[in-house]
């Protein structure tokens, strides 16, 4: 009767093993608005954030209404939290004041990317990047002719107030929100910056000075 028992009660701890623990249903996460770091190869000790580049955006987070998860008009806190890595920059002397967030460490070419903030409100983004795109494939490095063929019937062409021979490339949303994005060229019809947001803020030609 003994052996019987201690015979049955094998059987099942048997059975309890082959089954193994219950598994967690997997929960999915939302994508991050920045890319993470490479991995450093075995024995290498990771670089600090943005050593090499800087920070990168994920592709498709900047569009014409704001920066993934932190539209235009967001909070300061809202669009640290889309960003999720260190930014620094100097408040204005009045809460109703302008001023830029830029990702820290700044690289070596100065600021690839800069948060504006108006009013303590996420108001626009300025890109001095070439691998960084607008919304509709634009980048720094871009000619003209480019800018045009990409967002063809929807470029505003207007003179640079400082460069000469430059222009401004204005590109409404064509969706028909308020976002602009307004490409800045030279003289020879290269793109060498790119903003984008929503006016008036957009096409503040000297940004917060």
């Amino acid at each position: 009767m003994r052996v019987a028992t201690a015979t049955a009660l094998l059987l099942v701890l048997s059975a309890c093993g082959e089954r193994g623990p219950a598994r967690t249903p997997d929960v999915a996460t939302p994508a991050p608005a920045v890319e993470p770091a490479s991995q450093p190869s075995s024995g290498t000790p990771p670089p600090p954030p943005g050593a090499a580049n800087g920070a990168m955006p994920a592709p498709g987070v900047i569009g014409f209404a704001g920066f993934g998860p932190a539209p235009f008009g967001s909070t300061e806190e809202q669009l640290r939290m889309a960003w999720r890595r260190e930014l620094g920059g100097m408040k204005p002397d009045t809460p109703q004041g302008c001023y830029y967030l830029m990702p820290q460490p700044r690289t070596q070419r100065g600021y690839r990317i800069a948060f504006m903030f108006e009013d303590q409100r996420f108001v626009r983004m300025d890109v001095n990047a070439e691998d960084i795109e607008a919304p509709g494939g634009g980048r720094v490095g871009m000619s003209t002719q480019q800018i045009e063929q990409l967002y063809a019937g929807h470029v505003q062409v207007q003179n640079h107030k400082y460069v000469e021979g430059g222009k401004y490339l204005r590109v409404p949303n064509p969706d028909g929100g308020a976002g602009v994005v307004l490409f800045e060229t030279d003289a020879s019809g290269r793109v060498t910056t790119w903003r984008i947001g929503e006016p008036p803020q957009v096409d503040y030609v000297e940004g917060c000075s």
